[in-house]
C-alpha cells in the first residue's frame, strides 16, 4: 500500500523524531536559524531517503557553505557529559598537528572515571615522515599525563590516508568488550572522517557523516549500529574558541588546516629579527645568541622575515597583500612574551608552531582570543 505524503504525515514523522544523518540534529521545519532545519518541501523530497540531511548539512556537503547554529559550548559539553552515565570505551581523537588545541580539560570527569580511554592521534600524515613515531607517542603520553588522562593505549593514524585502520579496529574490539564506543574530541580533529572510514571499511558506504573544515559540524550524537548490537557514537566536537579557525573567514580556513605533509622551514636568525606567518601571526626573536628556528605551518602559508625594528610598520603597510591572509576581524595582533629554558615550541593555537632552542627571549603575536603558548618541543 502506497502512503500519501501529506503535510500531516510529514509533521507526524517529525513528531516521532527524525534525525539528520550528517550532523545528528533532530529535524524540524519551523526555525531556519536552529539546528536540524529543513523546509517542508525539501523534507517531502527526502522522506523516503535513508540518508536524511538537514538544510545546513545539504549546503555544506554540496556547496561547501556553512550556516551558523544556536548551540553553545555548554550544549556541546552537556552532550559529552552524558557518556559518564554509561559503560563504554571512549575513543579520544586528537590532532597531532594541533595537540595543545586538541586537549579537553577534565576529560575523565566528562566521560566517566571508570571508562577506558583509547587515544587516537590523528593526522600523523601531516608530520614529516622522518619523525620517530615511538618518540612521538612518548611525547604525547607525557602531554596527556600532565592533563590527568591515563590512556589504555595511544594509537597513531591518519583518517584521510589510513594505513593501519584494521589494526585500529582490532584494538577497539579488544578494548570495548561488547560495550558501546564513544568517539570524542574537539572540533576539527577528524572524528567524523575517522568514523566514515570505519563505516566504509565495514559496510562499503562512503561519506555517511558530514565532514568539513568548519568548526562544530556535528551537532548531536550520531549512533551507528555495530554487529553485536552495541553502538559506535560520534559526539559533537567541543568548540575551543582560542583556535585560529575562529579568527578566519571561510575562504581562509585552508591556511590553518593543512591537507598534505608539512615541509618545515628553517631560518638562521640573529636577535631582533621577525618572521611573519602570512598576515595571521608573527614571531619575534628579541634576544639571545644566533640560532636556528624551524617553522611548521601549512605549506601555502607564506612566511616573511624582516627586522624587528621595522616589523610594526611593515605589517601596517603590507597586511592583506604581501602578508596574507589576515584575520577576519582586521589586522590587529596581540603580543605574548616568553623566555625558553629548554628546546621549545612556540605554538599558535590551530595554526602551527616554531621550534626554538633554549636561552631565547621570544614573542608570539596572534589575533585577539587566539592562544599563543610555549611547550616542550615535539620534534
Amino acid at each position: 500500500m502506497t502512503i500519501e505524503i501529506t503535510d500531516e504525515y510529514l509533521k507526524a514523522q517529525l513528531a516521532e523524531g527524525l534525525q539528520c544523518i550528517g550532523c545528528g540534529a533532530r529535524m524540524q521545519i519551523d526555525e531556519p536559524e536552529h539546528a536540524g532545519y529543513l523546509p517542508l518541501s525539501a523534507l517531502r523530497k527526502q522522506i523516503d531517503n535513508d540518508e536524511l540531511l538537514c538544510q545546513r548539512c545539504f549546503r555544506l556537503r554540496h556547496y561547501n557553505e556553512i550556516q551558523p547554529v544556536e548551540l553553545t559550548d555548554d550544549d556541546f559539553a552537556r552532550l559529552l557529559h552524558q557518556i559518564s552515565a554509561t559503560r563504554a570505551l571512549v575513543v579520544y581523537v586528537i590532532d597531532v598537528f594541533d595537540v595543545t588545541g586538541s586537549i579537553i580539560s577534565g576529560l575523565p570527569r566528562f566521560v566517566g572515571q571508570n571508562n577506558p580511554i583509547l587515544v587516537v592521534a590523528n593526522k600523523v600524515d601531516l608530520l614529516p615522515k622522518s619523525l620517530n613515531k615511538q618518540r612521538l607517542k612518548q611525547w604525547l603520553q607525557g602531554v596527556l599525563k600532565e592533563q590527568g588522562i591515563q590512556a589504555v593505549d595511544t594509537f597513531l593514524t591518519s583518517a584521510k590516508k589510513p594505513q593501519n585502520l584494521d589494526e585500529l579496529l582490532e584494538k577497539i574490539d579488544e578494548l570495548r568488550l561488547g560495550e558501546d564506543v564513544y568517539v570524542v574530541g574537539v572540533t576539527n580533529v577528524g572524528k567524523s572522517t575517522l568514523i566514515n572510514r570505519i563505516i566504509k571499511s565495514r559496510t562499503g558506504i562512503q561519506e555517511l557523516i558530514t565532514t568539513s573544515r568548519f568548526p562544530g559540524t556535528t551537532l548531536d550524537r550520531i549512533e551507528i549500529p555495530l554487529d553485536d548490537g552495541a553502538q559506535l557514537v560520534d559526539t559533537p566536537g567541543i568548540v575551543k574558541r582560542d583556535q585560529m579557525a575562529h579568527a578566519l573567514s571561510e575562504k581562509d580556513l585552508k591556511f590553518a588546516l593543512p591537507n598534505h605533509e608539512i615541509k618545515p622551514k628553517t631560518y638562521q636568525l640573529n636577535a631582533e629579527q621577525t618572521i611573519f606567518i602570512g598576515g595571521l601571526a608573527r614571531f619575534d626573536f628579541v634576544n639571545g645568541e644566533r640560532a636556528a628556528v624551524t617553522a611548521y605551518f601549512e605549506n601555502n602559508l607564506m612566511l616573511h622575515r624582516t627586522k624587528l625594528a621595522n616589523a610594526d610598520a611593515f605589517y601596517d603597510k603590507h597586511a592583506g597583500d604581501l602578508l596574507q591572509p589576515i584575520p577576519a576581524q582586521g589586522n590587529t595582533l596581540v603580543m605574548h612574551e616568553f623566555r625558553t629554558s629548554e628546546k621549545s615550541d612556540l605554538v599558535f593555537a590551530g595554526l602551527g608552531w616554531i621550534t626554538v632552542p633554549a636561552g631565547m627571549h621570544v614573542r608570539g603575536w596572534a589575533p585577539a582570543g587566539v592562544n599563543v603558548l610555549i611547550r616542550k618541543a615535539m620534534i
